[in-house]
């Protein structure tokens, strides 16, 4: 399994960095889309939540998985295609936010894309955990598209770190 940078920040108050500044736009597109397929259903009310949930699927979000035990959390998410320098994880105490992007190269010679659904180089997922974490404990693993993140849960007693480090990978 190759490991994959993680970007560990110890306060959740830094959002000026270019990572939550992209995960706004995200959102923005998401709204824009789900509005759409509103206003496509002929602005029929009842499907909120399938609409929103539709617009982050064709907007960017790879399937994903979180699981949490009494240590720590686990998630993985599939990731086809990406190699591991083309994947970023950034962590503070109450989320994990997973980029991946790579430059996409035109198979055809001759051909004309008829169909695609290759709709995006550019991923995203944002994880609100619902208990704090030790940055300096999350670790990312890459192997056969598969991206997993294990991230130690805060310990009640244990003070937040206070240092901001960046692991990469080797």
């Amino acid at each position: 399994m190759s490991k994959v940078r993680v970007q560990t920040l110890s306060s959740d108050q830094v959002r000026n960095l270019p990572i939550f500044i992209e995960l706004a736009e995200i959102a923005e597109r998401i709204k824009d889309r789900a509005y759409k397929l509103f206003e496509e259903r002929g602005f029929i009310e009842g499907h909120d939540i399938e609409d929103w949930l539709r617009a982050e699927q064709q907007v960017c979000w790879p399937p994903a998985e979180l699981v949490e035990d009494s240590d720590e959390f686990e998630i993985k998410i599939a990731l086809a295609g990406y190699e591991p320098d083309d994947i970023s994880v950034t962590a503070t105490p109450k989320e994990i936010i997973v980029k991946a992007d790579h430059e996409s190269e035109d198979d055809s010679e001759d051909g004309v894309t008829r169909f695609s659904e290759f709709h995006s180089n550019r991923v995203y997922r944002r994880f609100e955990l619902p208990a704090k974490i030790r940055t300096d404990k999350v670790e990312a693993k890459f192997k056969n598209g598969l991206l997993k993140i294990e991230a130690e849960k805060l310990a009640e007693s244990q003070p937040e770190p206070k240092r901001i480090d960046i692991q990469t990978a080797a």
